[in-house]
């Protein structure tokens, strides 16, 4: 081959770009620390670099958000868990107080009102939110446990209870003894107002106590269904009413004769009576035995312990501090308009079995946050699992028990001090000392039913406590294994991110040998090609 001054040109001019490019090439790695600029430089680095990116993304996703967002749900859910754990360890010191038999009204009006104040405490608890979501109402994070004010809104609730939701209520008759004083009781006239030991009557009453009281009553359109589900196979559930229609009577609390002692007289034995005011239903004798008492023999009822009752029932006034349905229930609300919206009904009637609306373990409104590849951690505690509605109830009935303490207490006092200005054998003396046996013996019932009721509120709140704590252990274990996650995630952050750094990042002391060396390799060309350029075949002619 034949080798010419321009052969030698050409060449010399192609090295040195060569050289000049693997010098731009380096220096660029220098500027920038990155073995690659383009895919093209090298798309084996270029492939793995988007997966090691893609990854490092994904974890600090994972790391910097999604699990310190959970962390934080955890942490505000521990500190309002440990404020419920707190009052209900307060209201069993009262309960505990209530239960000693030799406590007059005045103090047991200040528990009660302690109690009061300790619930009202525990429900309010329930409202804690986290970055503006309430953190116990499920999927309605926009929606507050309680009524934060006064409202009135329309709500069809269907309640599920079973045979255990039949208690029985102490009730003691005292006629004329409520509201007596010297102004309406003359003792020397035989037709004054006065009662007997023998007409001071006490008993228990079957009684199931709804979830709410101040219900509509039946002015107003209250629509009340007793009924039990006969048939769980059939779609929907077949449903067979417990007390027909007929036999529920409506009755005002303020009623003469009231519904306590209506629902004892024989003709209202197979009947049941609503207490609008204070949200009771009332069982006669006859009408428990036939369709509420399992254990009778031979047994009638056509329940099981495992039977699901459905009582439905109208409310459209709400206090400040109730509960909101939709939280609990399967209900309906009608608006103004004509409008209604349905609240944890289930439409999908393909189940097994099948139901018309959701089972009486309620509905699960789990909220998972994901951190991790394929990993899921649950943040929320739902108001069931904490709140039980069950407070807030017990409580009423302890005060409405202290009312009733308080009228016989009154009327007690008053015949004492009538009582100490009559001398024995003056008239009108024996007819007062029997009033006074009465009202006694009444006080005596009624300050008994009055400690069966805190003892039965002990019962209670440790029922609360033992759930609040299982949600406490279940926060607080979820809460330790976000721990170990976060721990996980941050050296797979580290690990991924060395990954990262040796697929792009440049061996700094490596490329300045590097680049020193196609410098002077450079450089070296130039001086090189100088020379060659300077001769030609004229310099030889």
């Amino acid at each position: 081959m034949r080798m010419t001054n321009k052969i030698m040109q050409n060449n010399s001019l192609y090295n040195i770009n060569n050289n000049k490019q693997l010098v731009d090439k380096l220096s660029t790695q220098m500027s920038t620390n990155k073995k690659i600029t383009r895919p093209s430089d090298d798309p084996v680095i270029a492939v793995r670099a988007l997966r090691l990116r893609s990854d490092v993304a994904q974890i600090t996703q994972y790391h910097e958000k999604n699990a310190e967002d959970a962390k934080s749900w955890l942490k505000v859910t521990s500190d309002a868990l440990d404020t419920t754990t707190e009052v209900l360890r307060k209201m069993t010191e009262q309960a505990t107080r209530g239960a000693e038999d030799d406590l007059g009204y005045d103090n047991l009006e200040i528990i009660v009102t302690q109690l009061k104040s300790l619930r009202d405490e525990y429900y309010s608890t329930g409202n804690v939110d986290f970055a503006g979501r309430y953190i116990f109402t499920g999927y309605r994070t926009n929606s507050t446990l309680t009524y934060t004010e006064d409202a009135t809104e329309e709500y069809k609730i269907y309640e599920k209870l079973d045979v255990s939701a039949v208690d029985t209520l102490n009730y003691t008759t005292i006629g004329d003894l409520k509201g007596i004083s010297k102004e309406n009781y003359d003792p020397t006239t035989a037709t004054q107002p006065g009662e007997d030991e023998n007409n001071i009557v006490n008993g228990d009453i079957y009684r199931i106590m709804l979830s709410y009281d101040d219900l509509k009553n039946a002015a107003d359109g209250q629509n009340l269904t007793i009924e039990y589900v006969s048939n769980e196979t059939t779609v929907p559930p077949q449903t067979t009413p417990l007390v027909q229609p007929a036999d529920i009577i409506y009755m005002s609390s303020t009623a003469n004769p009231n519904p306590y002692e209506a629902i004892q007289d024989p003709a209202n034995a197979g009947k049941a009576i609503l207490i609008p005011e204070t949200g009771e239903l009332l069982l006669g004798k006859d009408l428990y035995d036939a369709q509420f008492n399992i254990n009778k023999t031979p047994q009638t009822s056509p329940l099981t312990a495992e039977s699901q009752i459905r009582i439905s029932y109208d409310k459209n006034t709400w206090k400040k501090g109730d509960m909101r349905p939709q939280h609990y229930f399967e209900c309906t609300k009608k608006n103004p308009d004509g409008t209604s919206i349905d609240y944890n009904w289930s439409k999908d009637e393909s189940t097994n079995p099948p139901t018309n609306y959701i089972s009486m373990n309620g509905e699960s409104q789990i909220i998972e946050y994901d951190v991790g590849y394929n990993q899921k951690i649950r943040v929320n505690t739902l108001a069931n699992e904490v709140f039980s509605m069950g407070m807030d109830r017990v409580i009423d009935d302890l005060e409405n028990a202290l009312s009733k303490l308080k009228e016989i207490d009154t009327a007690r006092t008053n015949l004492k001090h009538m009582m100490d200005g009559i001398k024995e054998g003056e008239p009108g003396y024996e007819n007062i000392k029997a009033t006074y046996a009465a009202a006694d013996k009444a006080y005596t019932y009624i300050r008994h039913n009055m400690q069966k009721k805190f003892e039965h509120l002990i019962s209670q709140v440790e029922g609360f406590q033992s759930n609040a704590n299982v949600a406490v252990t279940d926060s607080g274990t979820r809460a330790d294994r976000l721990d170990l996650i976060i721990n996980r995630l941050s050296t797979q952050k580290t690990t991924f991110k060395t990954l990262q750094s040796a697929n792009e990042d440049i061996d700094v002391t490596e490329v300045t040998v590097q680049l020193t060396s196609m410098d002077n390799s450079y450089n070296s060309a130039l001086m090189a090609t100088s020379k060659i350029l300077q001769n030609s075949l004229m310099n030889y002619l």
